[in-house]
């Protein structure tokens, strides 16, 4: 059963990943983190490394990862091109990983995209379905043999899965495109994900999670123009932040899938949807809210229904033929 109860942690919506890491040794552990050079990925990085980790960095643009790394002062890291939006990339990319005989402690999903214009990929997927999910489902799967016998699972999801549930009828917005319900849609399905991978995983020892990790300014807001921002009251007449008491620092925002990752707090639970450090809780209220999980983003006969969907599309399943 899915207990989508907070197990009162220590921790709050200002806790940073440093903070969760506090006095930790993660020395012979592995994680690789996609998009693990830019925004919460960064802080992320920067974290594990700092505890001890060996982290690898999957990034569309390795020239780009390796600057911004290097920037950051961050070394001890392996650094490999991973295009999500590219099925032959992600299995490429799986072969090379695979072949040094390493085995992943933590895998986190943290690329992606959001609201982007619409954009069609690979045989017209919509992008933010595609990149957000599918990618990291097709990553999964070809990198099981490194993940199996021991690791968590954690992929990124936002209360961006507040804006809509997965839409059946029409998953690729093929009958008029809102890239706010993609947005959404997308984010659902990170959390199912995460469900479904749990439950098929965890007798090899793999355990999932999903999780929101705050309203945070990141490149992620890279398709929004300033007029946007401000119709949506994310920012004021002077470009600065309008709720900043809202807002977390990069540093806080990535807290979550660090303590996620490593937290022992979570030994013998998986598929559960967190915030602020803590296993979040339901909220069906009717409309948006910036906090807790909608029920249909962790009910398992949804999560099921997709990753069938996701192997149907991908051509992949780590657990079973196609």
């Amino acid at each position: 059963m899915n207990r989508q109860m907070p197990l009162n942690t220590s921790f709050n919506a200002t806790t940073t990943a440093a903070d969760v890491l506090k006095d930790r040794q993660l020395a012979g552990m592995t994680a690789l983190i996609t998009g693990g050079h830019s925004g919460l990925g960064l802080e992320t990085t920067r974290a594990l490394t700092q505890a001890g980790a060996q982290v690898i960095v999957a990034a569309r643009d390795p020239v780009i990862a390796r600057t911004r790394l290097a920037i950051a002062g961050i070394s001890n890291i392996d650094i490999y091109e991973l295009d999500l939006a590219d099925l032959s990339n992600i299995r490429k990319f799986t072969q090379q990983l695979l072949a040094t005989g390493v085995h992943l402690d933590m895998l986190i999903c943290g690329a992606g995209i959001m609201a982007c214009p619409e954009t069609r990929i690979g045989p017209g997927w919509e992008a933010q379905f595609a990149i957000n999910h599918l990618g990291h489902y097709a990553l999964v799967s070809h990198l099981w043999p490194a993940l199996a016998g021991g690791a968590r699972v954690v992929v990124i999801s936002s209360s961006g899965h507040h804006a809509s549930a997965i839409r059946w009828n029409d998953v690729q917005f093929h009958s008029g495109y809102d890239k706010w319900l993609a947005y959404g849609q997308s984010k659902t399905a990170n959390a199912l994900f995460a469900l479904q991978l749990d439950k098929l995983g965890k007798n090899a020892g793999v355990r999932a999670f999903s999780l929101h990790p705050g309203m945070i300014p990141t490149p992620l807001q890279r398709y929004l123009s300033q007029e946007e921002m401000l119709a949506l009251d994310w920012i004021d007449a002077n470009g600065k932040p309008a709720h900043p008491e809202m807002l977390k620092t990069p540093q806080q925002g990535a807290a979550t899938q660090v303590w996620a990752a490593t937290s022992p707090q979570l030994n013998g639970l998986g598929g559960l949807y967190c915030e602020d450090c803590d296993v979040a809780r339901r909220n069906d209220d009717t409309g948006f809210s910036f906090s807790g999980v909608k029920s249909y983003a962790v009910n398992p006969e949804q999560a099921q229904r997709l990753w069938k969907l996701s192997a149907q599309l991908t051509g992949v399943d780590a657990f079973g033929k196609i």
